[in-house]
């Protein structure tokens, strides 16, 4: 199981973190685990995508230099650490593990690869 929270209404250019909390997978079985968003009218966009060790991160080039993505194992939790918020990057937030183990799909932004979802929260950036 997967299951996002830390969402919430910020204003431009504010931050924000959003974590992911992890269960359900045995021990040793950590899995990459992907950031997505959704904001109404649009596809799912790919975010971000971390390794199973935390050693790897990808992000998409939107968010670069802006979103930090971590992860603590022992707390079984990722982290997605967002700063200068902007009004685009509004969004329902998803977190998801991938369907093959502890690597980031390549390409890591397509949902198809991740076969755990949790539900989203909801990031608002006013402007």
């Amino acid at each position: 199981q997967l299951q996002a929270s830390g969402g919430g209404l910020v204003q431009d250019g504010g931050s924000l973190r959003v974590s992911c909390v992890v269960s359900g997978f045995t021990f040793g079985d950590r899995r990459a685990i992907g950031w997505f968003r959704q904001a109404p009218g649009k596809e799912r966009e790919g975010v971000s995508c971390i390794t199973g060790n935390g050693g790897k991160t990808w992000y998409t080039d939107s968010v670069k230099g802006r979103f930090t993505v971590s992860r603590d194992n022992a707390e079984g939790t990722v982290y997605l650490q967002m700063n200068i918020l902007k009004p685009a990057d509004t969004a329902v937030y998803y977190c998801a593990a991938a369907a093959f183990g502890p690597g980031c799909p390549a390409p890591f932004h397509q949902s198809r690869w991740y076969s755990y979802w949790g539900h989203g929260t909801q990031v608002t950036v006013s402007s």
